[in-house]
Parts: structure tokens; C-alpha cells; sequence
């Protein structure tokens, strides 16, 4: 595989556009605490084991040494953004290798108009590690396709590599590894399994991941089953298919649809490629019809699919649709300022202001707010009041406070069982805590019998922006836990 273009030797439109798309994210980054995902996967990073109970570990073990020495959450904000920035290049490369520089461009120009994939440039998820991960492999695998390549051991290693880290990225790295095989047996043919260099890069890759096996055959394999649970979901509806793909183009936008194009304009020899989209997305798309598939999940599908919306795009731009392509790039760039704007100022301008007094109505965006002046104040009130954890009634609420609450271990009362009960286990019986509730997700105090014998209200915290009160905080001392919880969400007034 031959090494992307270092940013200051690509062509100056693409650094024109990669240092907008960065300053953008930076930006973002500096006004937005981080998501209940994104602090999530950054708990990893102080609780280091070989995986853990719902992912792989590598998005815990990168942000390690950042986390061991305190960085502030700009630094640690940096990872995801060189890992944009490198997926960037890597689709430049490839659409370039299939198509010319005009693709490389409206290739990486697509990849940056799709709303969604900023929340990946900004947070650290392992759906970030894997859109790398899957422009590289697929980088390496157009270059094994060649049959000047394919003999030769260094290309095969560095699969290996490519593919092993993939593993410790995110459980759907198994559709990157299907990928490869239906395209190099495409190409090569079942000769290809005489030659010993892609066995050794099978091995490369199960010595990677072996960390993720040991831990789960040390704990009875129940990653894997519950990630199998989750991925079944429910009851299977093609309605619910349906929302998800209407879904995925609104977050992923218009213009890497121009893919499916893309691929039948490819030479013939290199349309295999296309399966590095059609694999994860009709999978994802049919355990959506279960109601179990997340929008973001099918990021590095769409990775793979830009190079292909970039040959597309450069010529129809070339031909006669200069115009239209021009309107859907206008539209996708005010869809992203705007979603932007809404994640920076929490959704300030979705609501009225009289409606926002309250602090309480539905807002998606007041999620990225809020959470590290409450995780303080938590710590405070738990130290004035001898309380040794922090205790919450949803599984959602619970990540954010136990970044920014940290050390204080956090208890999630409630019957499902989820990372926290790994770090933190159940509140033990007759035991006291800081319970703390979120207007966004409020549930009733929980008192005897399903709750505690007593809880008196500490204190509240309002958050504001921009001179509009998006949400509250409320801290009870609580006292005699019963060890039987069912929590009851607050029905509105």
C-alpha cells in the first residue's frame, strides 16, 4: 500500500478543504462536553483490561496515555480528528487510484458534507478507529489485487496489521475481513489459497485480536452474547427498515448515494470493491428491522462507498450536471453548518424561548451540555456529605458522570446488566449515594420499597446557554438502598 499524500503535498483545494473541515471540528469540539458515548469509551481508559463487556478495547487503550496524564478533553479530542483527517486522505487515494484527482476531490468534498461523520471527527468512538481502519484495508486490498503485489510478504503483513487492529476497533470489522476475501478471491481466484502469504496474515490478525478472546473465554463469552442479543433486536418490521434508510440519508446526505453509480462506472476488475459497502449495510440495514441498528454503526460503509462517489460526481461534473451537483453541495454544506450550530449551542434555536424556561422540553442537543460542572458539583456535595459513589437510574446518565465525577464510582439502579456493574457493581444493600437526575431523562426518587429508606434534595443545577436554560440537574443524598430497584420515568405535569 503505498503511503496518502502528507497533507501539504495534496492538491490545495483538498487542503483548502481538509483545514476548513478540522477548524470546524475543533471548534465544535471547544464549545460541546463529550457525549454519553464518547465518555463512555474514555472510562475505558482508566479501567484498562485486554477488552470489555460491550467492545473491543482499543479505543480505550489509544486514549490511555492521554487519560493517565490528565490531558484536558482538547487534547484528548485530537485523536479523533487525526483519524478524520487520515481517513480523508486514504478515500482521496483510493478514488484518485480508481479514477484520477478530479475523483480524489468530490470524493473527500462527500465525505465532508455527510453530517454524521463530524460527530465521529469530534468524539472518539470505535465506529472512529474503524473508518480508518476500513479505508486502509481497502486501500491495501486494491493494491493486492494486483498481481504484481500478491506474492510479495511485506503487502500481506501489513493486511494482517491492518485487519488485527480493525478487531480491537469494533466488533463490524468482521465485514471489512468478508470484503477482503470476496475481493482477492475475485481477482486472484481459488489459487490464491496456495500461496502461504495470506494464511500468515490471517495469523497476524488472530494473534492481534487474541486479547479480545482471551478475556472472553475468561468471562464465558459474554461479550459476543450480548452483542448477538443486541443485534437481534425485536420483532422484526420492514417499517423500521424503512426509517433507518430514510434515516441514513438525511445523516449521511445525497451525495455518496452517487456511489451506486460510482461503482458501475469502476472498471469491471475493481467493481468487487463495492462489497465493502453492500456487505455491512444490507446487514445492518436488515437488523434494522428489528429495531436494533444505530445510525452511526454503518459509518465506514459509507467510507467505502465515497471513493466511488467521487468518480461518479467528477464526471458528471465533467459532462452537464455541474449545476445540480452544485445545488445538493449547497444544501449538504447549510445541513451541516446548521446540525453544527445546533450540537455548539444545544439546540438553542429549535425551541421558543418561553418553551425552554422550564429547562425541561425535549432537546436531542442539550445531551452535550451541562454534564462536567454537574460531575464537579457532584464531587463536592458527595465529599460534604461523606458519600463515597454517585448513583443514577438510567444506564445513559451514567458515563458522563463517571468521567467527570471520577474518582467517585457510579451505581446504575436499575435491572439491566451493562459495563457499569464491571466497574462500579451493584449499590449494595442498606448502602447510601448522591443520586443524581437529569431533567432530560427524569425519573422519580426512588423510596422504599423499591428504593431507599430516605433521600433529601441537596441541591440543583441549572445549565444555560446562550442565555436559555437547556436542562437541570438535581442531588439528593439518599440513604438505606433496598436492593430492589424499578425505576419509574416522571410523567409531565
Amino acid at each position: 500500500m503505498r503511503l496518502p499524500p502528507a497533507l501539504f503535498s495534496a492538491p490545495w483545494n483538498l487542503r483548502w478543504l481538509l483545514a476548513l473541515v478540522c477548524l470546524l471540528h475543533v471548534a465544535l469540539g471547544a464549545s460541546s462536553g463529550l457525549s454519553v458515548d464518547e465518555a463512555h469509551y474514555a472510562l475505558y481508559a482508566t479501567h484498562l483490561a485486554l477488552s470489555y463487556f460491550d467492545h473491543p478495547p482499543l479505543v480505550g487503550w489509544l486514549q490511555w496515555p492521554l487519560v493517565a496524564l490528565d490531558a484536558p478533553t482538547a487534547v484528548l479530542r485530537l485523536i479523533p480528528e487525526l483519524l478524520w483527517l487520515g481517513t480523508a486522505l486514504l478515500v482521496h487515494r483510493i478514488a484518485v487510484r480508481l479514477h484520477g484527482e478530479s475523483a480524489g476531490f468530490w470524493a473527500v468534498l462527500a465525505l465532508a458534507l455527510a453530517p454524521l461523520l463530524h460527530v465521529l471527527g469530534v468524539g472518539l468512538l470505535p465506529d472512529s478507529l474503524l473508518m480508518f481502519f476500513t479505508a486502509a484495508l481497502m486501500l491495501q486490498t486494491l493494491a493486492l489485487m494486483d498481481a504484481n503485489t500478491v506474492q510479495r510478504p511485506g503487502p500481506w503483513l501489513l493486511l494482517g496489521l491492518l485487519l488485527g487492529l480493525a478487531g480491537l476497533s469494533k466488533y463490524t470489522a468482521i465485514f471489512a475481513a468478508l470484503a477482503v476475501a470476496a475481493c482477492l478471491l475475485g481477482a486472484h481466484g481459488v489459487r490464491l489459497l496456495r500461496n502461504p502469504w495470506p494464511w500468515v496474515a490471517v495469523g497476524v490478525a488472530l494473534l492481534l485480536v487474541l486479547p479480545v478472546l482471551v478475556w472472553n473465554a475468561q468471562n464465558q463469552w459474554i461479550s459476543f452474547t450480548y452483542q448477538a442479543q443486541h443485534g437481534a433486536g425485536s420483532t422484526w418490521q420492514f417499517v423500521h427498515v424503512l426509517r433507518f434508510l430514510l434515516l441514513q440519508v438525511l445523516v449521511f446526505g445525497p451525495l455518496l448515494l452517487w456511489g451506486a453509480s460510482g461503482v458501475r462506472r469502476t472498471a469491471r476488475a475493481l467493481r468487487t470493491l463495492g462489497l465493502w459497502f453492500a456487505i455491512p449495510f444490507v446487514v445492518l440495514a436488515t437488523l434494522a428491522g428489528g429495531g436494533s441498528s444505530l445510525p452511526h454503526w454503518t459509518a465506514p460503509a459509507w467510507v467505502a462507498l465515497a471513493p466511488f462517489a467521487g468518480v461518479a460526481l467528477a464526471q458528471v461534473v465533467q459532462r452537464r450536471g455541474r449545476i445540480w451537483v452544485g445545488l445538493l453541495v449547497a444544501v449538504q454544506a447549510l445541513l451541516c453548518a446548521g446540525f453544527m450550530g445546533l450540537m455548539a449551542s444545544g439546540g438553542v434555536p429549535l425551541l421558543p424561548a418561553a418553551q425552554m424556561q422550564a429547562g425541561d422540553a425535549p432537546n436531542p442537543f442539550a445531551d452535550l451540555h451541562g454534564w462536567q460542572q454537574a460531575g464537579q458539583r457532584a464531587r463536592v456535595l458527595a465529599q460534604e456529605h461523606q458519600l463515597t459513589s454517585v448513583a443514577v437510574q438510567n444506564w445513559t446518565l451514567a458515563s458522563r458522570l463517571g468521567w467527570y465525577a471520577r474518582p467517585l464510582p457510579v451505581h446504575v439502579l436499575e435491572d439491566r446488566y451493562d459495563q457499569f456493574d464491571w466497574w462500579a457493581g451493584d449499590l449494595p444493600q442498606g448502602g447510601n449515594t448522591l443520586l443524581v437526575d437529569w431533567s432530560q431523562m427524569s425519573y422519580d426518587v426512588p423510596l422504599a420499597p423499591h428504593g431507599f429508606a430516605s433521600c433529601t434534595l441537596l441541591d440543583t443545577q441549572d445549565v444555560v446557554r446562550l442565555g436559555r436554560p437547556l436542562s437541570r440537574f438535581w442531588f439528593y443524598a439518599c440513604q438505606g438502598w433496598s436492593g430492589d430497584p424499578q425505576p419509574r420515568l416522571k410523567t409531565a405535569p
